[in-house]
């Protein structure tokens, strides 16, 4: 199975197109300043909130399929879709694998999630001990949308390796320098699949090579 460029360049310019339209609509932080790009965010800033915690330190949603989540998947889901911008814990190695109908993108740390980005995920794989908290300024918003992009760009330098099976070892040789052994295992073979576009039987051949 080839590479989908379609998927992977889709993605890229769907979270380059919300930074540039923040930086367009944000007239910054300030008194009287609020947010005007309703794609992103409704209404004016709020109050930072209390950080939002998973206290699973693994994962616990081995499916993609919505109906399958499990209670803490579930309220995650909720949270990502509600409209609200959050932002991926950078002091933890955690992150968040997102479905959506046609691709798949993982954010890792100091990554926007949620907002107009992902309003039509459709599930989500929390890896580590996730822990989501609100930006607390529009320059910590605009920072967070430019690290969403580097995740996945840093996913698609792998989509672009022409050999399936290389672009399977690369994503897990990726994911276990960077999670414990065990989060990686938990990971079903087609959320690794869905995020460089092989064959969820090419990520079992690559987990025996890595």
């Amino acid at each position: 199975m080839g590479t989908d460029r379609g998927w992977s360049s889709r993605c890229r310019y769907d979270v380059a197109g919300m930074i540039s339209n923040f930086e367009q609509n944000s007239s910054g932080p300030g008194p009287g300043n609020s947010l005007r790009s309703p794609g992103l965010f409704a209404g004016t800033p709020q109050p930072a909130r209390p950080p939002i915690v998973n206290p699973v330190s693994g994962l616990s949603n081995p499916f993609f399929e919505s109906n399958l989540l499990l209670s803490e998947d579930d309220d995650i889901l909720a949270r990502i879709r509600g409209g609200e911008l959050w932002v991926v814990n950078s002091r933890r190695r955690n992150g968040l694998i997102i479905h959506k109908e046609f691709y798949t993108e993982f954010a890792g740390p100091g990554a926007a999630v949620g907002g107009g980005l992902d309003a039509d995920c459709r599930a989500v794989i929390p890896l580590g001990s996730l822990s989501l908290i609100s930006p607390e300024s529009a320059e910590a918003q605009q920072k967070a949308l430019k690290i969403r992009l580097q995740w996945v760009r840093l996913t698609q330098n792998f989509t672009d390796k022409p050999v399936p099976l290389d672009r399977a070892q690369l994503i897990l040789e990726q994911f276990k320098s960077y999670f414990d052994q065990s989060i990686v295992d938990k990971v079903p073979d087609e959320a690794f699949a869905l995020l460089v576009g092989v064959l969820p039987y090419t990520v079992r051949r690559a987990r025996a090579l890595v």
